[in-house]
């Protein structure tokens, strides 16, 4: 049975048309939708990180305030830029959200996305080490992460004030959160990188490599070499991987105007001088992208799909769309809707 969820970007700009002209918009509207989304039976929210841009940047706040607000939609990233993070502050604030929420913390981490800022990681205060990419620091610091959520002891007590020397973990601990960490691959090689360091997958809809069959089936791939990288390492549980789908259904004359000619194939070109591979975008009748994406090989493959949201236009909008995806498109891959959650916690 397959999961579905939106994920947002969470634009925001002062312009003609926008619904989020400001940063706080941009917050309290993604709180806004993650309710509308659970009261339509929508299984996760999920959030966008990028930083020195208009959009989503602090991540914990925001998810600890859906938690709070929120009683059974999962609530995740995809992803956080862990050349960002101090992993061990990291691990202090994703449990504290994970505990708000009542253990519904699926965290999406990676290396990240290209940037406008020039070197934005040093920026915040962390260099690479001397011969150390962006990539391994970010896969570093990944692993402080996971070890600390894991209750791994980090340091040391002060003899001097305790009078013995024993090890301490990070508080708090969040029991189960570690299972339910994903990370955001761009290539089969990372897939299977974190396949054995037994974390989720979530398949990028941005592959930084491209072997000439289309987009879905190269994602198919890279999800199967995950998966049998994992029964490679034996771990002890069933992993879940996610695919994020741009769909934009047209039921009324406004859709037709806003995205009437927003329908491509597959995008290819050169990226920080690799060839990478772009998902398409779905859009028209409801009834024709549920065909379509029942026929994606890698929506097939994956137990989760996040669908991107325009967040731009408001949260009534959105709540439309979604209810769209629910009736008429999510069904044709396998979704049924769990009973609806009321609004807020009581």
């Amino acid at each position: 049975m397959k999961k579905i969820g939106f994920l947002s970007f969470g634009h925001w700009r002062d312009a003609a048309g926008s619904q989020t002209r400001s940063g706080a918009d941009a917050l309290l509207q993604t709180i806004e939708l993650a309710e509308a989304a659970e009261e339509l039976g929508v299984d996760g929210a999920f959030v966008r990180v990028h930083h020195f841009e208009r959009q989503l940047a602090s991540p914990f706040p925001l998810l600890a305030a859906i938690g709070a607000r929120t009683s059974r939609i999962e609530i995740g990233t995809g992803v956080i830029d862990m050349r960002y993070e101090n992993p061990l502050y990291m691990a202090e604030e994703a449990a504290a959200a994970d505990l708000i929420s009542g253990g519904r913390l699926q965290l999406g981490v990676s290396r990240g996305s290209p940037e406008t800022v020039l070197l934005g990681a040093e920026v915040f205060g962390y260099r690479p080490a001397e011969g150390q990419s962006a990539a391994d620091a970010a896969r570093e610091k990944t692993e402080i992460f996971l070890a600390a959520i894991g209750g791994a002891k980090v340091a040391r007590t002060d003899p001097a004030r305790t009078g013995f020397s024993g090890g301490l973990a990070v508080q708090p601990q969040s029991p189960g959160l570690r299972r339910r960490i994903w990370w955001g691959s761009g290539t089969r090689a990372t897939a299977q990188w974190a396949a054995r360091a037994g974390m989720n997958l979530q398949s990028s809809t941005l592959l930084s490599e491209d072997t000439g069959v289309p987009f879905d089936q190269l994602q198919a791939e890279q999800i199967e070499l995950y998966r049998q990288a994992w029964r490679d390492e034996g771990h002890d549980w069933e992993p879940r991987v996610s695919v994020s789908r741009s769909v934009l259904p047209i039921t009324e004359e406004i859709d037709r105007i806003y995205f009437g000619d927003q329908a491509h194939e597959d995008q290819v070109g050169l990226l920080e001088g690799v060839r990478s591979r772009f998902g398409r975008t779905y859009a028209g009748e409801p009834d024709r992208i549920a065909e379509e994406l029942a026929a994606d090989a890698a929506v097939r493959a994956a137990d989760t799909v996040l669908f991107t949201v325009p967040n731009q236009l408001g949260v009534a909008y959105n709540a439309r769309i979604l209810e769209t995806i629910t009736r008429h498109i999510a069904p044709a891959i396998g979704w049924s809707a769990v009973q609806p959650a009321g609004r807020g916690k009581p």
